[in-house]
């Protein structure tokens, strides 16, 4: 017996992965709404990889709100500073850091790197729960080449994307449009592998 799924709550309420998610569930009858319009309070990210991270909000996010829920623990690896800052991404600057500053602190660790040694991956892990309880999480995952320019360019997107180099389209990720980013970005692969899990669970 299995059930459709028409609403996923996002275990997240950062509007830029909002929007790229329901742009890619777009056309599959399923809703995606952010754990923000429930009320639900941001969990501690204690996990030291991007799975254990997922998992732990997408069952905060499933318990609060009895929904079925989706999650996305991304973030960058800069092989020059040994991975980082990986899981600690989003505060790398610190905990209440901006964008800006996170970027602002990796152009600066990086100054004097030359270009062939700025190689740098996205990741992305989703994780999807039924249920608070479900022992079986379904888990994809992505990840996005490229590498981190000397300075920004562009300004969509959100997170690294003005400072990361993307070779196959010779720009950086924040000037790409969403319909490019959505075909080729680690969130992109690791989605298109999650609607391809929820179509053999008979979800979709």
């Amino acid at each position: 017996m299995h059930n459709k799924i028409t609403k996923i709550v996002l275990a997240s309420g950062n509007a830029g992965k909002v929007r790229e998610i329901n742009k890619l569930f777009a056309g599959c009858g399923i809703e995606v709404v952010p754990q923000s319009d429930f009320g639900v309070p941001e969990v501690p990210e204690t996990g030291t990889t991007f799975v254990e991270n997922a998992i732990i909000k997408a069952r905060h996010a499933a318990e609060c709100t009895g929904l079925p829920a989706i999650s996305d623990d991304s973030g960058i690896e800069v092989d020059a500073l040994d991975a980082r800052p990986g899981v600690y991404s989003a505060r790398y600057a610190g905990e209440k850091a901006s964008d800006l500053d996170n970027n602002n602190k990796m152009l600066g660790e990086l100054q004097s790197v030359p270009e062939e040694e700025r190689t740098a991956r996205y990741w992305c892990v989703l994780a999807f729960m039924r249920h608070h309880n479900d022992p079986v999480p379904i888990i994809t995952q992505g990840s996005w080449e490229g590498r981190i320019l000397e300075t920004p360019l562009g300004d969509g997107g959100f997170g690294y994307d003005p400072i990361f180099y993307v070779p196959t389209h010779n720009c950086s990720s924040g000037q790409l449009t969403m319909e490019e980013k959505n075909k080729i970005s680690h969130r992109a692969l690791a989605l298109q592998d999650m609607l391809e899990e929820f179509k053999k669970h008979k979800f979709i």
